[in-house]
């Protein structure tokens, strides 16, 4: 069966694992600063010990009484030191050495890297956390829209709507290579009537929402808005009234080079997913939905930010989940299925994001160890637009802890693992995953 078919079987059957962190947030990216003692690791940190990436049982080696070292001679006596799986406990020694390819091998044999027990389990602390984000308030022909804003293109608008929703608005710059086709497009008011709009005047009027299967798109085009001297400013709310506007000669209308990442919360007769559980823990599942509270009275919305790597140092960082294509992991992260999307698969706007079809399990969408991005916040290929590739152990009992693209070219140089783009349905795959700061 390959790898393409897989994942569309997981997708279908799988149930989605999610485990608790072993060490705290910050002090992990405090360690990771610390630099890379581990010879053989590509563009890694190892928290300061050679085998710290390495998990043991259901904890990480550096956790382990004794290291690595304590952790086999316990799983060869049939003592333990803390909780393991029952598979890792009945694993000998000698049983670990013949599952190992040779490569690792010879890495072991020079304490450069160690062996992970099949059906080892990473165990993460705040993989899952809740972020409360700003909602706004538009229209789409004449009925409310509520709203978030996570990204922008250009450097002035995310530092003005940063200023104005009191929450960081990231810079995005690789959106701006965004087809027009994958666009949907939205006006914003310049001046006119005072209100929460994101220039401080009317709200935004949108052309689409997810109802309009076709149209919609969370990343939009912007028209600016400006009411002419001498005319009495009114609130549009349409974009049919703002067409007659400006036939009329009320209002001028100056499309604006940036892209906006804007994901659409509720609209007419429709909204995402809420969680039914709303009590979050490192165990909630993935899937689903992912948001916990929708709040109108406060104007906010609170989603599940998931735990991963990104940059070339394998930094810690937080995403959330708005739309996707196909359907089906749309309809598996409970989130908008957005057609648009699949415009993105070959475009520079998206960027790529590995996650684990096996190996070691953890928060993953699938169950397994959490995905790896290139990039960070703040660098400047990161996108919120992921085209997703799939990374499959050769040898699942050979697998260890992977946390930047320096890991998995190594590993797919040295032929332990195979990576395959994602193709559930056998259908163009893009998710609309924007990293943010939970904790602000």
């Amino acid at each position: 069966m390959n790898s393409k078919i897989r994942y569309l079987a997981i997708l279908a059957i799988l149930p989605l694992l999610t485990v608790v962190l072993t060490s705290n947030y910050f002090e992990a990216d405090a360690a990771k600063s610390q630099g890379n003692n581990a010879p053989g690791r590509v563009g890694a940190n190892s928290y300061g010990s050679a085998n710290s990436h390495i998990v043991c049982g259901d904890v990480l080696c550096k956790n382990y009484p004794g290291g690595h070292d304590g952790y086999v001679k316990d799983t060869r006596e049939g003592s333990k030191s803390t909780p393991e799986s029952e598979t890792s406990q009945n694993m000998s020694e000698s049983s670990q050495e013949e599952s190992m390819p040779k490569m690792e091998k010879e890495m072991t044999n020079e304490k450069t890297m160690e062996h992970t027990a099949p059906g080892s389990v990473l165990k993460l602390s705040r993989a899952n956390v809740p972020a409360t984000i700003p909602l706004h308030i538009g229209w789409y022909d004449g009925k409310d829209v509520y709203y978030i804003i996570t990204d922008s293109s250009e450097k002035n608008h995310a530092e003005t709507i940063t200023k104005s929703q009191g929450w960081k608005v990231e810079l995005a710059p690789l959106l701006a290579k965004s087809p027009k086709d994958a666009l949907s497009t939205s006006y914003m008011f310049t001046n006119g009537v005072q209100g929460k709009g994101i220039h401080g005047f009317q709200g935004e009027v949108f052309t689409s929402t997810p109802a309009q299967l076709d149209k919609y798109s969370a990343l939009t085009a912007h028209v600016h808005v400006t009411w002419n001297e001498n005319q009495i400013p009114s609130v549009l709310k349409s974009e049919s009234e703002i067409l007659q506007a400006e036939k009329d000669g009320k209002i001028t209308l100056t499309p604006v080079e940036v892209v906006i990442n804007m994901p659409q919360i509720m609209w007419p007769d429709g909204q995402m997913k809420v969680r039914e559980d709303k009590n979050l823990t490192d165990e909630t599942e993935y899937g689903g939905a992912q948001i916990l509270d929708i709040d109108t009275d406060n104007m906010t919305v609170t989603f599940v930010a998931h735990r991963g790597w990104g940059g070339p140092d394998g930094k810690t960082i937080y995403y959330i989940v708005t739309d996707a294509t196909p359907t089906g992991p749309a309809d598996m992260m409970g989130v908008v299925y957005t057609t648009k999307n699949a415009k993105l698969i070959a475009n520079a706007a998206a960027v790529d994001l590995f996650q684990f079809m096996n190996g070691i399990k953890g928060t993953g969408p699938l169950g397994f160890q959490p995905g790896i991005s290139p990039a960070a916040l703040g660098d400047a290929n990161y996108s919120p637009m992921w085209r997703i590739y799939m990374i499959g152990w050769k040898d699942p009992s050979s697998a260890v802890l992977l946390e930047t693209k320096g890991d998995i070219d190594y590993y797919k140089a040295q032929g332990l693992i195979d990576i395959n783009i994602a193709r559930p349905m056998n259908a163009d795959h893009i998710v609309n995953c924007p990293f943010i700061d939970p904790f602000q």
